[in-house]
């Protein structure tokens, strides 16, 4: 016996067509067959497929996502990773707004100065200056991804707006305006809990001073001088002696190849303070003091000084160019 070998499956078909009688081979008329569309046997039986399977294998397509719309389990226009990445600390403590404090170390944590300028139309254009830090609106409501984020205005001690770049405005009638940086799950950066922000005063527009009017002028007869009182024996009393301005604080910073002594921290100052920095180092560098455009030259093992008053509110870095070595950080305040 030949044994002919099988016929491969063929795909179900959903739906039937019905054949023309002259398509039907004469074999199957004689013998009084109907011919249902299937093809001719050529060898075994041919496949065939129930609608309940043809049901069933339609939906396995479906779910294997066959012409299906993808999905995902963040927010649209943004990658897993800033979806499930985290940076920081969370903190207990919460700003005025609510928001929750996200605690960085000293060496990545961003920082931001501003500066506002009187607008022609009213009001105040606020520029910022961010380091460590960029904008990144395509992601906001995603996880707190490092150096990345927000920055909201908040105008005499109230949130006003959020800042997507580095320019803003503020209107007319604000005193104070504070910017603080937010990340993109709305957390704020903050270093030692602080948050990381900068303050800048308002001063109102200037004003046309009143017309003064000028004193009556009289005359009066000349009166005789008033007798001079006889001084009481003794010596004179010593002029007072000028008052010594206050020398401020200083801090003492030593470099020894990469490593800093004190470790970077943070110096607390108020606005108008005055502050020596005395730095030694190992090596010819450059110490350069973020915020305030003051640089400093370093030759090895010589002790260089620089002293300013710190007349701008914010943080600033204190570093080096040549090695980029952060030294401290001034919070002013």
């Amino acid at each position: 016996m030949t044994h002919r070998p099988a016929t491969p499956p063929v795909a179900a078909r959903i739906t039937t067509r019905a054949v023309p009688p002259a398509a039907v081979p004469p074999e199957a008329r004689s013998r009084g067959r109907r011919f249902r569309g299937r093809r001719p046997r050529t060898g075994g039986r041919p496949w065939r497929v129930g609608p309940a399977a043809g049901l069933l294998l339609v939906a396995a397509l479906v779910l294997v996502g066959c012409g299906g719309r993808p999905t995902t389990h963040h927010k649209p226009g943004t990658s897993h990773q800033e979806a499930t990445g985290s940076s920081g600390t969370l903190l207990p403590a919460r700003d005025e707004g609510g928001h929750r404090l996200r605690e960085l170390p000293v060496a990545a944590a961003p920082t931001v100065r501003a500066e506002a300028s009187p607008d022609s139309e009213g009001g105040w254009n606020v520029h910022l200056t961010v380091e460590r830090f960029r904008f990144t609106p395509e992601s906001t409501g995603g996880a707190a991804l490092p150096g990345r984020g927000h920055a909201r205005l908040l105008v005499d001690g109230r949130e006003a707006a959020r800042l997507y770049g580095p320019w803003g405005h503020v209107p007319a009638g604000a005193h104070t305006l504070t910017v603080r940086l937010h990340a993109d799950d709305h957390t704020v950066w903050a270093v030692s809990g602080t948050p990381v922000q900068a303050t800048v005063r308002l001063d109102g527009a200037p004003t046309t001073p009143a017309p003064t009017t000028p004193a009556p002028t009289t005359t009066s007869a000349p009166t005789a001088p008033a007798p001079t009182p006889a001084s009481p024996s003794g010596p004179a009393p010593a002029p007072a002696s000028p008052r010594t301005p206050d020398p401020g604080r200083t801090v003492v910073l030593t470099i020894s190849g990469r490593t800093v002594s004190p470790p970077p921290s943070r110096i607390e100052l108020k606005k108008g303070e005055r502050l020596t920095l005395r730095v030694t180092g190992d090596r010819a560098d450059t110490l350069h003091v973020h915020g305030y455009d003051r640089e400093l030259p370093l030759s090895p093992g010589t002790p260089a000084t620089l002293t300013l008053t710190v007349d701008r509110t914010g943080l600033f870095e204190v570093e080096t160019h040549e090695s980029g070595l952060l030294l401290t950080q001034l919070v002013v305040r």
